[in-house]
Order: C-alpha cells, then structure tokens, then sequence
C-alpha cells in the first residue's frame, strides 16, 4: 500500500508512502487515504491523526496528473470521489496534526488544509499550480481557503499558482509552527501526543463546533453552542476532570 497507517498510543499515524514519486497520488491511494481517514474516525482508540509524507523530498505534490486527469477529462470519474481524502465528510471531529516536510503542492496543499495543526519544516515549498495547468484546486480549497486567511492572501495562492517558502505561509496564517527538518517529525508527534491527553469529548466538541458555527446567524450559533458545551459538560471525562481539580484546589488549601 503507498499510504501506511497503524495506531500508537491513540495516535493513527496516516503517510504517504510513494518517496520516489513524490507522494504524488494514483487514483488508488486517494481511496486508501480515504479509508485511512474514516478507519480513524470509527475507531475509538484513536484520539489524533498525525499526517504525514514518507521521503525528504515530498509532504505530497497531489494528484498524479498522468492518471488522474485523462480520467476525469474522459468522463471515467469524478472529482468528488476525492471527498473522503480530502475529509469533506461530515461528522469527522477528531483532531489532524499534519507534519510537512518538502514539497506541498496541488492536492497535498489541499488535503493540509484539512489539518488542524500544521507543523512544516524549514525547507517544505508550498504552491496551488491548478490555474497554471487550466484547471482548479476543487479538493476543498475553494471552500476552505478564504475561510482560513484573509481574502486577498488566499487568492495571491490561487490565482498566481507561484511557490512560496514555509516561512511565508506561516505569515499568512496557514502554518503553526515551522522548524528545522530535523526536528519536523518530533516537534508534530509531540503536538499529536499532547492532544491524546486531553478530554476525549472536549476535542470532539471544539472541533466540532469550530467547523459547524461560523455560518450560522449569531443567535443560532450561540444556541448551538450550548449545546455543544452541555454535551461536554456533563460527559464523564468533565466530572472526573472536576474532580481531579477540586482534590489539589483542597490539597493546597490545607498546605497552606
């Protein structure tokens, strides 16, 4: 298989694993990496997804273009079979931390727009070539880019197709951290391990309500909001978080 997966300590870590191809994507690994994404979510020993790309050359360059767009121009499939790669599913509230090493271009960019937490290194190149090549970045970009930045950054990125270093996206407000290469894979295993320990439901929730809240009307939201909240208040994980607090708050009081 060219993506790899297995589970660690309630991390599913998910690569691509085509080095020598530079994780370019055949149409078949798009289904893999979107089996990958939903084994994740249904399994409940799995708290984090840290995202990554085999090779030091590559996070991902997307689409294998050789197969992928004689299919699509001939009719033989359609770009929303993507879907599940690029997690434009609903209901999928577990945290991704991608770690981005190399190139990032085409649907690679798109499916890190798709992370949470994006760790890159020094080094990693970043680019949306779509309009150079006359078509579009369809794999979510659209939708999720001037959602993430301000308007006038995200279409600097589409309409010019250019290249830009991980420093400039970090700027933009596409990049949590960037690091030297070496330190790429533990700095993002360390972001990844850190959220395992927080609440299950609590992670589940904020990123549920982070992806289900911005468009609705500000009355809606906040109603919705309460809900969201109640649900994590009362799960089992709060009360014995309560718990924990209370027992050092009374533990210091009597120290002191």
């Amino acid at each position: 298989m060219a993506i790899s997966y297995r589970v660690d300590e309630g991390i599913a870590h998910v690569r691509f694993d085509r080095p020598e191809k530079l994780n370019a994507l055949t149409l078949a690994m798009y289904e893999e990496l979107a089996q990958c994404f939903a084994r994740a979510n249904d399994d409940p020993q799995v708290r984090v997804v840290l995202l990554g790309g085999n090779g030091e050359r590559a996070f991902c360059v997307g689409a294998d273009l050789g197969e992928s767009i004689p299919a699509l121009a001939e009719g033989r499939f359609d770009i929303s079979e993507w879907d599940g790669a690029h997690i434009k599913q609903p209901g999928f509230y577990k945290p991704v931390v991608a770690a981005i090493n190399g190139l990032c271009m085409g649907g690679g960019f798109e499916i890190m727009l798709a992370a949470d937490i994006r760790i890159a290194s020094e080094k990693a190149v970043f680019a949306l070539p779509e309009a150079s090549l006359g078509f579009t970045p369809a794999g979510g970009t659209l939708v999720r880019l001037v959602r993430q930045i301000p308007y006038a950054l995200a279409m600097e990125l589409m309409l010019t197709a250019e290249r830009f270093p991980a420093r400039r996206l970090a700027e933009m407000g596409l990049l949590n951290r960037v690091v030297p290469p070496s330190e790429l894979e533990a700095a993002a295993l360390s972001c990844a391990r850190g959220i395992v320990q927080k609440g299950r439901v609590a992670v589940s929730v904020i990123k549920e309500a982070a992806l289900t809240l911005s468009h609705l009307p500000l009355d809606e939201a906040f109603r919705r909001e309460a809900v969201l909240g109640q649900r994590a208040f009362t799960s089992d994980e709060a009360r014995e978080g309560l718990r924990r607090f209370l027992s050092r708050d009374r533990g210091g009081a009597a120290s002191a």
